[in-house]
């Protein structure tokens, strides 16, 4: 189902970040795994200071991550981080018709109507758990962008559903950001080649492995794409480091680590979410199963500021459009995080 696009127009350029800029709150509004990054990455990063005087060689990065999802080098281009690989779609691709899959991350389509694309919203809603349904999306789309798992909803997307929204003529664009957070990656899209149309997956080293201060991720597509993206890339536009971290995480040893810290995840999620449904009021939408929850609390807006005096941020939902201001965003944490925080948001309801 769909529903009308709201008619208080969302800040799309705010982002959780900005919630945990005042010093000494506990962060429960970005997503980035806690701890991170790990120790053994962290040296191999200051590894790579010695050899800056040399310009960046993606080579074996590239190499990685194309053997990492099976597929030839030229389908796999690497970017500073996600969001540049949003603003490259939007300069290069020609479109009649784009479509955005609301509620979801909100920089796609910041960086589509900047490069002056007309942008329409499809979105889901709150009573179907926020799944989607593909026949909601107008057949004349050319474009069609959607999260899996979706920020900030936290909903996966059976890959059936994703596929489905394949087309020839159309380019689909589904943003894996958090499809590490999810044991064994289900339903992602990443290593598929036969859909019909053009299959764009966008992935990014920043939430498992706490890199979101090196700008690492990657597009993976068909070829012709791929080049087109490139040639509009500046030129070494990934740094030594961040080509160090991208081949790194793609070994296998690394991936081991992943999918361990995704089974962790799972558990601290329960956790979360059977302390959120024992506090009268808040409501989880769907099923959720990535590094966040989304709850529904009449006058979530007031209660997010109470939550920073007590010493709690948490991610205001009134800018994702879909949503509005009885909606939150909380990160997972560890139980002892999680149990200090549910006090804290029992005490401020109270």
């Amino acid at each position: 189902m769909t529903s009308t696009e709201a008619a208080v127009e969302p800040d799309l350029r705010h982002h959780g970040d900005a919630e945990v800029r005042t010093p000494g709150l506990v962060d429960l509004a970005v997503n980035v795994r806690t701890g991170t990054p790990p120790a053994w990455l962290r040296d191999h990063l200051a590894a790579t200071i010695t050899g800056l005087a040399a310009y960046p060689d993606q080579a074996a990065a590239h190499a990685a991550v194309a053997a990492r999802h099976g597929r030839p080098t030229d389908e796999v281009l690497l970017t500073a981080g996600a969001a540049e690989a949003f603003v490259l779609l939007a300069r290069v691709l020609a479109t009649r018709r784009v479509v955005v899959v609301h509620p979801q991350f909100t920089e796609p389509e910041a960086a589509l109507r900047d490069a002056g694309h007309a942008v329409e919203r499809v979105l889901l809603t709150p009573g179907d758990g926020f799944r989607l349904d593909p026949d909601a999306v107008p057949e004349e789309a050319d474009l069609v962008v959607v999260g899996n798992p979706t920020n900030p909803t936290s909903v996966l997307h059976p890959a059936a559903a994703l596929a489905a929204l394949a087309r020839p003529g159309r380019t689909l664009v589904v943003d894996e950001a958090f499809i590490d957070t999810v044991p064994g990656e289900r339903h992602s899209l990443a290593s598929v080649r036969d859909l019909p149309g053009r299959l764009v997956v966008l992935r990014s080293l920043t939430k498992t492995w706490g890199l979101a201060g090196l700008r690492i991720g990657y597009v993976l597509g068909p070829a012709p794409l791929i080049a087109a993206l490139g040639a509009a890339q500046p030129l070494w536009p990934v740094s030594t480091p961040a080509l160090a971290a991208a081949e790194a995480c793609s070994a296998p040893a690394a991936l081991a680590e992943a999918e361990r810290a995704a089974d962790e995840l799972a558990g601290r999620r329960a956790h979360l979410l059977a302390g959120l449904a024992a506090v009268p009021g808040v409501r989880v939408h769907g099923e959720s199963a990535a590094s966040f929850v989304l709850v529904e609390l009449p006058g979530a807006a007031q209660v997010r500021l109470r939550l920073r005096e007590a010493g709690y941020a948490v991610r205001r939902g009134d800018t994702f459009p879909g949503l509005g201001p009885d909606w939150l965003r909380i990160a997972v944490r560890d139980e002892e995080t999680t149990d200090a925080f549910l006090a804290a948001l029992a005490g401020v309801l109270a």
